[in-house]
Parts: C-alpha cells; sequence; structure tokens
C-alpha cells in the first residue's frame, strides 16, 4: 500500500512502506512540521493577471503554503491575486511587502470561499485563517490588536472618527502655545444632558490677547473684572461699580 498526504502534504506512511527510507522520510515530516509550525519565506508576487499560486509539494519542503510566516515581495502594476491549494486548513502570518500602490487579494485557487484583501496602502501584517472547506476554503482575517496610525498632520489633535482615528486642521496642539481651535470654532461646555450648552469662541476678526483667571475664587458679591490692562483677570467687589450718592439725586433730578 501506497503511502498517502495530508492537506499540508506531510507524507502519512503505510505499514511495511518504504523499507530503508523511512528514517529519512520521518525527518522530512518533523522538518517539514517544524516549518508548518513556524518556518518563514519570501515570495515575489507575479506582476501579471495570472494569480500567484502557493503551493504545497507532498513529501517535501519546498511549498510555500507550508510555511508559518509568508512575505509577498515584488513590484506590481495593478492589483493582484495570490491563491492557497483547496482544502487546506491552516493559519498563517502574512506580510505584504509588494511595491506600487496596488491591492493585493489572499483567496483560495477555486471557489467562492472568502477572501482577505491588503488595501493599496496597507504594506503591514494580517493573521489569517484558511477553514479548509472542501472545494471552496474559504480565507479570513484574524483580528488582532495592532497600534493603530494617526491620521491627519503633525500636530493635530487625535479623535475617534467612525472607529478610526482622525484629525482637524482646526484642532491643533502646539507645545508653545497649547491647544488651538481655529476658524472662529467654539468651546462647548455642556450641561448635565448634553442637550444645552454654554459656548466659548473668538471674534470674527481678533487682535490676539490671552486672558489669565486668577488663582482663587472670589467672594460672594465679586464679580470678574480686568485688573492690569493686560488680559489678567481678578474678583472686584459689585459695591465698587455703584453709582455715588450725588450722582443718585442729580440723576433723580434730572429724569424724575
Amino acid at each position: 500500500m501506497a503511502s498517502t498526504y495530508s492537506d499540508l502534504g506531510i507524507e502519512l506512511m503505510a505499514t511495511g512502506e518504504n523499507a530503508g527510507t523511512w528514517g529519512t522520510k520521518t525527518n522530512t515530516n518533523l522538518t517539514l512540521i517544524e516549518q508548518l509550525t513556524g518556518g518563514y519565506v519570501s515570495q515575489a508576487v507575479t506582476d501579471s493577471g495570472t494569480p500567484t499560486a502557493l503551493a504545497i509539494d507532498n513529501g517535501a519542503l519546498t511549498g510555500v503554503a507550508q510555511n508559518r510566516v509568508i512575505e509577498l515581495t515584488g513590484s506590481i502594476s495593478g492589483s493582484r491575486v495570490v491563491t492557497f491549494p483547496v482544502n487546506t486548513e491552516n493559519f498563517y502570518f502574512i506580510k505584504n511587502s509588494t511595491s506600487g500602490s496596488q491591492t493585493v487579494q489572499l483567496k483560495a485557487a477555486s471557489g467562492s470561499g472568502a477572501t482577505v484583501t491588503f488595501a493599496a496602502s496597507n504594506k503591514g501584517w494580517k493573521a489569517i485563517y484558511l477553514d479548509g472547506v472542501a472545494t471552496n476554503t474559504g480565507v479570513y482575517e484574524i483580528e488582532i490588536d495592532t497600534v493603530a496610525t494617526p491620521a491627519g498632520s503633525d500636530t493635530q489633535v487625535q479623535f475617534n472618527n467612525s472607529g478610526a482615528f482622525g484629525g482637524d486642521a482646526n484642532f491643533v496642539w502646539n507645545s508653545s502655545t497649547g491647544l488651538n481651535i481655529g476658524s472662529q470654532k467654539e468651546l462647548r461646555l455642556q450641561d448635565t444632558t448634553g442637550g444645552e450648552y454654554v459656548g466659548l469662541k473668538s471674534a470674527g476678526t481678533a487682535t490676539s490677547y490671552t486672558m489669565t483667571l486668577p488663582a482663587a475664587v472670589g467672594s460672594a458679591s465679586q464679580a470678574l473684572v480686568t485688573t492690569d490692562g493686560s488680559g489678567t483677570l481678578g474678583f472686584t467687589s459689585t459695591s465698587t461699580f455703584g453709582i455715588t450718592t450725588g450722582k443718585a439725586i442729580a440723576m433723580a433730578i434730572v429724569f424724575g
């Protein structure tokens, strides 16, 4: 009875088979298992309409799809496809190191199973799983925690933009001046329900100045006023804003 092979190319020897070569074949199998577990290989992607086929070679160590880590390389001028053999059930770490702003799709050699695609700008890693379904093997991306790339330009403050980082030219951090809100945008302080707010914003055309708050809160019946003409604020008793007795009498005579 002849040897058979697993879907990943490991030779399954029959009883009494391969007399005199059993040791060599077993060593090949063990090396192949080691390669499947943690082996690395670089594969150039064909720059044509023909998919780049990653093979599994039965009883050999030469199949690209018999390595855990596969780095895709080469210069491509259009969207390309990389295929795995049908019936393959395994997981892989794939690095897209192709040059050129093009997509690279990972799929089974035939059938309409699920696929995984590197976006044109994605030159990073993907962890994928092939489910091994006969005739219609699907390729699925394994979600792993990654460090997200900040959006926008340097110094723009990041915020959640539909589940991704976002940046805005009107929301910028400057290490010298602090947080800058541009184009007369508001700082809105919302109430407890979030339905109403108190907003602060610059005048449409303003001469630059800074208001400096006092170091401590004032007393009852005090108001916040400028104290030095340079933007320094302080608390002052409102009684100093009142009308003198003489003025009050004069106003009463004039206005009745």
